[in-house]
């Protein structure tokens, strides 16, 4: 079998102000150790509007309508600066509160949201006028309720509050009266996953005209979890997103891996198309609200907005060589083993230049690397440093290493081979995936010919184990041959088997 190819890919943005207080983790320790402090008291007053987050620049180039390198042009810091604002983009869209509420309704399968009744007729009028939100969709939307109910429901039956504008406008019920991992603000979290996930999948079949029905699997990979008492992490987000969407011939699971998770499952997703068993996989990721507002005490302090407002979301589809496509070489996936170890260099030497000497492949033969595309505007303010920009130095100076490089190309490297961070820190999304969408155009229309896809995890967050963990592979431009097996064609094939036919029968007629 050829090897599989991405296709397509979409990536969404829901900006989520209410949220940062009332679901980021940040906010939630706060309240829990020191609820009286100044910091609780000035989380609403350091927000910024819908039309700031759109006119961002970072969130203009994970949507699509600019490119990375096009961040070369803002000083930094961003976020006093503008681009132009579009909602919509080549890959998705940045879609505001309200609405995502409304789609977190039509994502809801037992009931369990509910709303006031001014907030449904609003929100259901809003989402009437989206393109990818249909009758079936908002009829999904009910009447709604009496607030007098709503507040009933979250004082007396441990509903999670829904807030937009700083007001309540419904409620998210518990889903179980003992289960703690049914209660309402885990089936708020989940039922966040899931609406983004939709929302990122709609949009890739939007924009790609893919038809529902050909979908035959759907991988999830974000960093929530969703199961009862008795099998914690069961799952299956996959399923549910593909349910809601109406991909009736699919079927579906979850993959975790903390921040490595998408690399884990876009490699599964090729390998099973490769394989033959299923055509055409989605991998979606949805968001979490966990790192809402992660960094927020470090950015109030000096004086910036809140800048991780935003949840994120993305879908790729994996499918069969279609002589056209970008492919993705699952021979050339680089591995970070349980005895890889946890030096910068040993991370690097297995994710990125173990995978590139089986082809006898130099760290220059890549043209792109999609490392932690973490934003900096984000991360320097907290002390985390330009995460990609680091990155991508460990690369040059085991190229230098290696004698791939020379010392004096170690500052043009970042440039040439790297690109500026644009993702938000939404965990699981910054790592390695926000390029693919550009990698589809620079494997096809560009003039890129190879790019990895580099994906690293803190397996040691889970207190299971100590383990760093990492996966990376390679695109690449499709040569349009798709009976190609591992690289070796069709004509090759038949030289090989006709030279041991020969050397067989040489054998036989010697003995």
């Amino acid at each position: 079998m050829s090897f599989a190819v991405a296709k397509g890919s979409s990536y969404i943005l829901v900006h989520t102000p209410d949220m940062i207080l009332h679901s980021g983790t940040t906010c939630a320790v706060e309240k829990k150790t020191n609820p009286d402090s100044d910091f609780l008291k000035e989380v609403n007053n350091n927000l910024r509007s819908y039309e700031d987050v759109v006119s961002y620049p970072p969130n203009q180039v994970y949507i699509g309508n600019l490119r990375p390198e096009d961040l070369r042009n803002y000083e930094m810091p961003w976020y006093n600066k503008k681009a132009d604002q579009k909602r919509d983009g080549r890959f998705g869209e940045i879609m505001p509160q309200d609405e995502f509420i409304g789609l977190m309704k039509i994502s809801d399968a037992f009931d369990l949201v509910k709303l006031t009744k001014e907030f449904a007729n609003e929100v259901k009028e809003k989402l009437s006028n989206h393109p990818l939100i249909n009758e079936t969709d908002l009829n999904k939307i009910k009447d709604g309720e009496d607030i007098e109910s709503i507040e009933k429901m979250i004082n007396e039956q441990h509903a999670e509050p829904l807030y937009h504008s700083q007001k309540i406008v419904g409620c998210v019920k518990r889903a179980h009266e003992i289960d703690v991992n049914l209660n309402a603000h885990v089936i708020f979290e989940n039922l966040v996953v899931k609406a983004s996930g939709v929302l990122a999948v709609k949009h890739l079949i939007a924009k790609n005209n893919i038809d529902p029905l050909s979908i035959d699997y759907v991988i999830e990979c974000s960093e929530e979890a969703c199961g009862d008492m008795n099998q914690r992490g069961g799952g299956n987000f996959a399923k549910a997103i593909a349910e809601t969407i109406g991909l009736n011939n699919a079927t579906g699971s979850d993959t975790r891996g903390f921040c490595a998770g998408p690399a884990h499952a876009l490699v599964k997703a090729s390998a099973l198309v490769k394989a033959g068993v299923y055509e055409n996989v989605i991998v979606v990721g949805g968001g979490a609200t966990a790192k809402l507002g992660m960094n927020a005490k470090d950015h109030m302090k000096k004086g910036m907005p809140i800048l991780e407002d935003v949840l994120g979301g993305f879908a790729v589809l994996v499918t069969k060589n279609d002589g056209v496509s970008p492919i993705i070489r699952t021979d050339l996936v680089g591995r970070h083993t349980v005895g890889t170890g946890s030096s910068p260099q040993a991370v690097i030497t297995s994710l990125i230049t173990t995978p590139l000497d089986k082809s006898g492949l130099k760290i220059t033969d890549i043209d792109v690397y999609s490392v932690e595309m973490q934003n900096p505007d984000v991360t320097k303010p907290a002390g985390a440093g330009d995460v990609p920009e680091a990155n991508y130095k460990m690369i040059a100076a085991l190229g230098v290493k290696r004698g791939e490089l020379q010392r004096s190309d170690l500052a043009g490297f970042v440039e040439k081979h790297g690109l500026p961070g644009w993702a938000p820190t939404q965990g699981h999304i910054p790592s390695g995936v926000p390029y693919i969408g550009f990698a589809i155009d620079d494997l096809t229309k560009g003039s890129a010919n190879r790019a990895m896809i580099v994906g690293k995890g803190s397996l040691f967050l889970a207190r299971m184990t100590n383990l760093f963990d990492g996966v990376s592979f390679v695109m690449e431009r499709n040569s349009g041959n798709i009976k190609e097996e591992n690289n070796i064609s069709e004509d090759e094939v038949k030289k090989m088997i006709a030279e041991a036919m020969k050397k067989l029968a040489s054998h036989l007629l010697s003995e």
